[in-house]
């Protein structure tokens, strides 16, 4: 059974029903009632059939204003880039020590980059952080020499994102404590980058749906066309 917070969000999100992005940004700040600085998410609902290697929507994008999430960062690599990963803010840096540890089950990190050099074993322990989105990989930046800059756009709010088995691309873009605008420039900034990567395979509509919501909030669909134009 809804709690009465959430049944009286709910009235409020059906009675305003497709809204533009602002006002659902307004009428989301609104709803949020949880007494922590809940998270906001963006869903997009994707003209494309994910079963097809040609048809998987995937990459990075910078949020303008971070996501408001403190991010934690391992490296792995070899002594020769140690030193560079902790200087530019890495949490954790190692390589045959960190793949021990998570092959006894360690994963308490956000993301995993790694040198080209390492990845021939990292890949060991890649049946446990694949499943967890936790596996490096260049299309993503986080396979490179340069670790000191991936460690950095990591921790100024740069995202991953992958479309799922039921054709959804689902990212946190801020927290409620954001203003509005920035709430507003960042799902945009997400919004352009995954429609930018159509897939030439995709036929069609690709953009089909967008909602935005919060930590134990219904989500709020809101009108794409200016997404789509």
């Amino acid at each position: 059974m809804a709690g009465k917070n959430y049944r009286n969000a709910q009235e409020k999100v059906s009675a305003q029903g497709e809204c533009e992005l602002s006002a659902a940004i307004d009428l989301l700040k609104e709803i949020s009632t949880v007494k922590f600085d809940a998270s906001v998410d963006v869903a997009l609902r994707l003209g494309v059939d994910p079963r097809h290697a040609d048809q998987v929507v995937r990459g990075t994008v910078m949020l303008p204003h971070g996501t408001g999430k403190t991010v934690s960062v391992l490296v792995v690599c070899n002594e020769a880039k140690a030193a560079e990963a902790e200087e530019a803010g890495a949490d954790y840096v190692g390589f045959e020590d960190y793949i021990e540890k998570i092959q006894n089950g360690w994963t308490d990190v956000d993301v995993i980059i790694a040198t080209p050099d390492v990845m021939g074993k990292l890949g060991r322990v890649g049946k446990i952080l694949g499943p967890r989105g936790l596996m490096p990989n260049p299309k993503s930046g986080t396979v490179t020499m340069d670790v000191a800059k991936a460690v950095k756009e990591v921790k100024a709010g740069k995202i991953e994102f992958r479309v799922d088995k039921a054709g959804n691309v689902h990212a946190p873009v801020g927290k409620v404590s954001f203003s509005a605008d920035q709430l507003v420039d960042n799902v945009t900034s997400f919004v352009k980058e995954v429609v930018r990567l159509k897939p030439s395979a995709a036929k069609g509509q690709y953009l089909l749906g967008m909602s935005v919501s919060s930590t134990m909030s219904p989500g709020i669909r809101v009108k794409k066309d200016k997404f789509v134009a």
